[in-house]
């Protein structure tokens, strides 16, 4: 028994580290999201840092306008990014601990907006 929790903190450990580098490779994924009519374009990290917005001087126009867009647009991009982040990390995760329990999935959704 002692065996199996060494093996397990072992392994718990490994895909520690695996996450981490994980992570780290996502912020060299790039989410790209653009207004249809092309006015706004934003640039996002997998782990969900803006890296770029690029705005259309007809948006500076309008200050309202520019709000709604920067909203909608950003919103999309974060929506991509997060799907990627979860998509990887649990992907490591599972890797790692593959007789995890269904209801740990719940967990990992909960744990990973704290980190």
């Amino acid at each position: 028994m002692f065996g199996d929790i060494m093996g397990m903190m072992g392994k718990l450990k490994e895909t520690q580290q695996k996450i981490e580098e994980t992570k780290k490779r996502l912020d060299t994924v790039l989410v790209d999201e653009k207004s249809t009519d092309g006015l706004l374009e934003v640039t996002l990290t997998a782990n969900r840092q803006i890296r770029s917005i690029n705005i259309n001087d007809q948006l500076l126009e309008d200050k309202e306008q520019l709000e709604d867009y920067l909203v909608m647009i950003l919103n999309k991009a974060i929506e991509k990014a997060t799907a990627i982040n979860e998509a990887e990390l649990g992907a490591v995760a599972k890797s790692g601990m593959p007789n995890i329990p269904v209801w740990m999935d719940y967990f990992n959704k909960t744990f990973r907006i704290l980190f």
